[in-house]
């Protein structure tokens, strides 16, 4: 495993910091079966770059820490972030890139249900609530948004240091 630079250690703890303030904005409507946390624009930083999954990792991690289902959330909320960006880090296409945190939904849908107290009666509604708020983030702004960073050359050789 290859050591990573100061300015690279410093870029991941800016993506971590980026991931958290973003999320703590929004109070309780960042957690939950409708989460509208923008912040999970960052995973797409990952398919430039598989090193930014390192800063959105922490920022997840960080974020959870808040969150009304506790060490739950620390570890599924966690687990969903790394699984959704390993099949990011593997993505050919940007769009096909946005969809796996869509897919991955259901980690999030079962620990809300079965360890919020829902039960398997309301499993497929709360997936598919989390489902919609990560597709709505994910694939209808990230993807457009990331499509136009794309065109800025300075950008794109920030990410990708």
């Amino acid at each position: 495993m290859s050591k990573l630079s100061t300015q690279s250690l410093v870029r991941q703890a800016m993506i971590a910091a980026a991931y958290f303030v973003l999320t703590i904005t929004l109070g309780q409507f960042a957690y939950g079966p409708i989460q509208f946390r923008y912040a999970e624009i960052l995973n797409l930083l990952a398919f430039y770059n598989p090193v930014h999954a390192i800063g959105v990792t922490i920022g997840v991690f960080l974020s959870n820490i808040g969150s009304p289902l506790g060490i739950y959330d620390l570890i599924f909320g966690t687990a969903h972030t790394i699984i959704a960006l390993i099949f990011i880090i593997k993505s050919r296409h940007l769009f096909v890139a946005s969809l796996w945190p869509t897919i991955f939904s259901f980690i999030i849908g079962y620990e809300i249900a079965y360890l919020g107290g829902a039960g398997s009666e309301l499993f497929a509604i709360i997936t598919l609530q989390v489902m919609a708020s990560e597709f709505i983030i994910m694939s209808l702004i990230a993807f457009p948004l990331f499509k136009l960073l794309e065109k800025n050359q300075r950008f794109m050789k920030a990410i990708k240091e």
